[in-house]
């Protein structure tokens, strides 16, 4: 081998060493809204592991009209403690770094879409995001609109979006404080709402939410993430629905990779489907699958969930080798998920293109209590594939699963089926600030309970370890709750 060679191999090399070793982020959205589930569904800023993500992101407040930032759940933000407590975490690692996403599914486009327009109002909306960080210790401010030119937006939002990012950046390095986003992965949805190089130049980073590529919206199972496209994606459409495309959609339109952060879904897509006996990819589907019993979300299963549902048994479990993803079947039910082999193909994946790291939605649906025999199984494959280039074994189902409750599963509102990432933030209801006790009479066991004079008014009831007590929730925009479907229903459908 000449000199030369040698020297441009070690030149690769060392380069391409250097260049991965910055695939370093795992990044960590957190649904607080979790802290509200029972039983193993339940957590709360206690359960998280400050050295297993390098950025916590708390998930979500709002935005009112005038521009300025609004709790969601101001009990649970402030009253509670929440956000003191997860900053605190950096007591115990200070190298974490904590950020505050606004917006999600929920908080819908509008409202962003007329802030964006309006230079005085992006002002506001910049100094009260800066205040709420600054007050909180947060290390960042992280933008989910979801989705600029989409869901009641404008066209112009491209451009208005691109001029906030700008703004907020300008401001931003003023205090040495990151401002990331979490965009839209599929390129049609792309072009709709993303000046890429303007974000690219003036975000530290950006979540790709790789995610929600197939669901219980389509007519056939598919994989919530595919990181390829499979044999049977015949269309150029549907090409374009998996994790290569995407990230290479990103690239291609002006992203630097090194800022690009790919987004790893914690959760599978579930489905009905129409006949048992055909089970494969792309079988025709009747609806969602069966809620899961702490999300409560038809269509979807938080990996915590799926792990219970294995050691459960009577689970067929199916390596897709053209997309690098697992699937599982029992009787009607069809679920596409990730896990420890399929996100370690992905972790190495972002290494191969040198992005900046990994995202995952969502800390709370990972096994955090272990079921699986691993405490943060997801989580913890990431953290060794960064570290290696080895790709786990199938994961054995454990065979004796630790025992659950079997109370009633967290509610959630009735709601349109999204395209895509809808799991960016689960319908959430209102709470009031004020606990019960046993005193209420309210609660009898952990669950849920209507309130019997009010059918728009619930109660949570969990333990607090000596007692049950009761938490108040009201079901929004006019709906009731529904006891046969645990969710917030319309009136016209509910026995009340």
């Amino acid at each position: 081998m000449s000199k030369a060679l040698v020297a441009s191999f070690l030149l690769v090399y060392f380069s391409g060493a250097l260049v991965s070793a910055t695939t370093d982020k795992v990044v960590c959205y957190w649904g607080t809204w979790s802290t509200y589930r029972w039983g193993n569904g339940r957590f709360t800023v206690d359960h998280i592991d400050p050295y297993l993500c390098t950025h916590i992101i708390y998930s979500f407040v709002g935005l009112q009209a005038d521009g300025n930032v609004r709790h969601l759940d101001e009990y649970l933000d402030v009253d509670a403690g929440t956000i003191a407590k997860l900053n605190a975490l950096k007591v115990k690692n200070p190298n974490l770094k904590t950020l505050i996403a606004i917006g999600g599914w929920n908080e819908g486009s509008e409202t962003y879409s007329q802030v964006a327009a309006d230079a005085a109002k992006r002002a506001t909306f910049i100094k009260s995001a800066l205040n709420l960080v600054q007050k909180w210790g947060f290390d960042g401010f992280d933008l989910d609109w979801e989705y600029p030119g989409q869901r009641g937006g404008a066209a112009a939002d491209i451009q208005n979006y691109a001029t906030l990012i700008k703004e907020f950046r300008e401001v931003w390095d003023q205090h040495g404080l990151l401002l990331t986003a979490a965009v839209a992965a599929a390129g049609p949805s792309v072009d709709l709402s993303y000046h890429v190089p303007s974000l690219s130049k003036y975000l530290d980073f950006i979540n790709v939410m790789a995610y929600d590529l197939h669901g219980s919206w389509e007519s056939v199972t598919g994989q919530n993430a595919p990181l390829y496209a499979s044999s049977i994606d015949v269309e150029g459409s549907q090409k374009l629905l998996n994790v290569d495309a995407s990230i290479r959609g990103w690239i291609e339109r002006g992203a630097d990779p090194g800022k690009l952060v790919l987004g790893l879904g914690v959760y599978g897509r579930s489905f009905t489907l129409a006949s048992a006996s055909n089970n494969k990819l792309g079988a025709p589907i009747v609806a969602g699958g069966d809620a899961g019993r702490y999300t409560g979300e038809r269509g979807m299963m938080g990996y915590n969930e799926i792990v219970e549902a294995q050691n459960a048994g009577g689970w067929t479990t199916v390596w897709d080798d053209e997309q690098k993803t697992p699937y599982m079947y029992k009787g009607n039910q069809w679920v596409g998920y990730d896990n420890p082999k399929s996100i370690a193909i992905k972790v190495q994946y972002a290494k191969s293109l040198n992005l900046a790291g990994v995202m995952i939605w969502s800390i709370e649906t990972d096994d955090f209590n272990g079921l699986s025999g691993t405490k943060y199984q997801i989580l913890n494959a990431i953290n060794a594939a960064l570290k290696s280039d080895e790709i786990p074994p199938e994961p054995v189902p454990t065979p004796e699963p630790q025992p659950t409750q079997t109370t009633e599963s967290e509610p959630t509102q009735a709601s349109e089926q999204p395209t895509e990432s809808s799991t960016t933030q689960k319908p959430q209801t209102t709470k009031t600030p004020e606990s019960g006790n046993e005193s209420d009479g309210v609660c009898t066991k952990e669950g849920i309970v209507r309130d019997p004079s009010d059918c728009s008014v619930y109660y949570t009831c969990v333990s607090d370890g000596s007692k049950l007590v009761s938490i108040q929730r009201k079901c929004n925009h006019g709906l009731v709750y529904d006891l046969e479907l645990n969710i917030c229903n319309y009136p016209q459908v509910v026995q009340c």
